[in-house]
């Protein structure tokens, strides 16, 4: 019980995202998309070098 509530607000948040019409700036998209960023400038050094040895899971 007490799902109603939580669903009808799901709902109403899915249907306004699909059928919302806005305007859609391409360019901004696009500039964002191909920007070229090195992604250890937004990481704290320390945390790079504390997982710098990691190598992730073995996939067998």
């Amino acid at each position: 019980m007490g799902r109603g509530r939580a669903k009808a607000k799901q709902t109403k948040v899915a249907r306004d995202l699909k059928y919302r019409t806005h305007e859609t700036d391409f360019s901004a998209l696009a500039s964002e998309l191909h920007k070229e960023s090195d992604s250890s400038d937004d990481v704290d050094p320390e945390v790079l070098e504390k997982w710098s040895d990691y190598t992730g899971p073995s996939r067998d």
